[in-house]
């Protein structure tokens, strides 16, 4: 098959690795890291990127994401099949297992993670994870103090986010190392700026089959959604199915922003 690959800049030494043992033909396009901090820019950028592509020029376009805090969704297959992970961030795609970022996230939706790729790329060393924005769960405690009083804010975010008082008492991240793109001492330079700051270390072995698979053209259901041309990319926010593809005709204007 010959495939396009639109992915975050932060995988591109495993797109890269996984890239040259490929049997397939493939192409590579990344978009930068601080993409991830404005929704509509990077939903913007990566459908940009996918318009520009020929009709009959390729088999599928890859997408190097998850939903991203919504940066995906609404993304719009036209004439090209479009292949995504079912994950909820980027982090998922590191971890190689949604059931292990579930495990490792669902307590703690804004835990800040770490890999190799985010530390060489942009400003900052460590992403907090998307998912409490994909699912809608990212409003501030000032925000429910301002709206329903100190006391009831409390209640809310303890109900909301079980590890809400732990999490403000003392941050730690998680670096997530890939055996195949791991570097000697990557590991130990995260540790020193994490303690530099205040934070405890942990570090999580990552897979890289999720990868790997993608760009192999192994696309079962249960970890990866295809989405036909003529439908769009949409929200599901479980645990399971993660996303689904909707037909362009059955589509309304609501902006996904609002999920």
């Amino acid at each position: 098959m010959r495939l396009k690959v639109i992915a975050c800049e932060v995988l591109m030494r495993e797109i890269c690795y996984c890239t040259a043992l490929s049997l397939h033909t493939i192409d590579l396009e990344f978009t930068e890291k601080d993409s991830h901090d404005q929704v509509e820019l990077l939903r913007n950028e990566v459908q940009e990127k996918i318009d520009a592509t020929g009709e009959g020029e390729y088999d599928a376009i890859l997408l190097g994401y998850g939903l991203c805090g919504n940066g995906t969704v609404g993304l719009k297959a036209r004439h090209t099949p479009l292949v995504i992970p079912r994950a909820h961030d980027c982090c998922t795609l590191f971890l190689g297992s949604r059931l292990k970022f579930e495990e490792l996230f669902s307590g703690s939706p804004s835990q800040p993670f770490s890999s190799l790729g985010y530390m060489e790329r942009g400003d900052s060393y460590v992403r907090n994870s998307t998912l409490k924005q994909t699912l809608g769960l990212d409003r501030t405690y000032e925000d429910y103090v301002a709206q329903y009083g100190e006391e009831n804010a409390k209640f809310i975010m303890e109900t909301l986010h079980p590890t809400f008082l732990l999490e403000n008492h003392g941050e730690k991240v998680v670096y997530i190392e890939i055996p195949e793109t791991a570097q000697a001492d990557a590991s130990r330079r995260f540790r020193e700026k994490a303690e530099a700051d205040g934070k405890e270390f942990v570090k999580v072995d990552g897979q890289i089959g999720l990868i790997r698979n993608l760009l192999n053209g192994n696309w079962n259901n249960g970890d990866y959604l295809l989405i036909p041309p003529g439908h769009v990319l949409e929200g599901v926010y479980d645990w399971q199915e993660i996303c689904r593809a909707t037909s362009s005709k059955e589509t309304n204007d609501e902006d996904p922003d609002s999920q």
